[in-house]
């Protein structure tokens, strides 16, 4: 009897440490089904713990680079706005000097370029959502456009007093060692629409008002300022396409990006998610396995008591 009371006491023991398992896999299919991750430490990664990590640092910086370029794209897109009303606003700059000449009257002449002017100022001077000047370079805390009115504008020296923007022009990086210039400056965008309504408002100091009829002078004067309007709406015109080339570029990166993170996001996912369909079999199996093994360890018992008894 006591050959048999030890073999059913190994059993037990047997038993007792497959219920122990059953258990134990029970409580990691429970945690997978709950939670969704394979594992709840890398400890339950095993060797892929690296190759995850690598995939969530990538996916980290790709999504910093796609914030930093939606951002991009937002400035852009409002520059190349504001950059089609300066364009805009050379051309209606030149139209007020062409009809000025045509029709050999200057009356309206100054009430038109002051029009230009103050639309002029508001545009050189926006700001970002921040409340930073989008034109200002690295002095993007102060207004980059010095003029207050046409009076203000004749009586500097030159065109550059007008602006006191930075030189520098801001850029992104979209991505590992690859980096786009964004920005713009006001004096590069608005020289030449500037320098024009300064060269009208110096001659009528130095010469008298545009009246009702043009001397010979004033009209001869007034030409040539329409050959200048005329440049400085295709230069606007051109940084309005190289704007355009910019924020086409950006959204190209913005769309790698978007590709990219998902890619990432995909690969970490594949090695830290689980299958639930397969996670919920598995567990189901789990509790069969269990339930099978304290049944067995319970006859077990009663046979052990048995033995014992006899």
């Amino acid at each position: 009897m006591t050959v048999d009371r030890i073999a059913t006491n190994t059993q037990a023991q047997y038993m007792l440490n497959q219920i122990n398992s059953a258990n134990v896999a029970l409580n990691l299919s429970q945690q997978q089904v709950s939670s969704g991750k394979v594992a709840s430490d890398y400890a339950g990664y095993g060797d892929k713990v690296a190759l995850m990590e690598a995939a969530r640092s990538a996916g980290a910086r790709v999504d910093a680079y796609q914030a930093a370029t939606k951002q991009a794209l937002t400035q852009a897109d409002l520059q190349n706005t504001q950059i089609s009303a300066l364009s805009d606003l050379g051309q209606q700059l030149r139209t007020a000097l062409t009809d000025a000449v045509g029709q050999n009257n200057g009356s309206t002449l100054m009430t038109e370029a002051d029009s230009v002017f103050q639309a002029a100022s508001q545009i050189l001077n926006a700001k970002d959502a921040n409340g930073k000047y989008i034109y200002g370079g690295e002095n993007n805390d102060q207004p980059p456009f010095t003029a207050t009115s046409l009076a203000d504008l004749a009586s500097m020296p030159d065109v550059a007093s007008a602006f006191q923007n930075g030189t520098i022009k801001n850029s992104v990086r979209i991505g590992d060692g690859e980096t786009v210039q964004v920005g713009q400056l006001a004096s590069d965008l608005g020289s030449g629409l500037i320098g024009t309504l300064k060269a009208v408002a110096q001659y009528q100091n130095a010469n008298g008002n545009f009246g009702e009829t043009l001397t010979t002078e004033q009209s001869t004067f007034l030409s040539g300022q329409i050959t200048a309007a005329k440049t400085v709406t295709d230069q606007l015109n051109n940084a309005t396409a190289a704007n355009g080339f910019v924020y086409n570029r950006l959204q190209d990166a913005s769309d790698n990006q978007d590709t990219m993170s998902t890619l990432y996001q995909g690969f970490v996912s594949d090695i830290q998610d689980v299958d639930m369909p397969t996670a919920i079999t598995k567990l189901n199996q789990n509790q069969v396995a269990l339930q099978a093994a304290l049944q067995v360890t319970s006859r077990l018992q009663q046979v052990s008591l048995l033995n014992y008894m006899s």
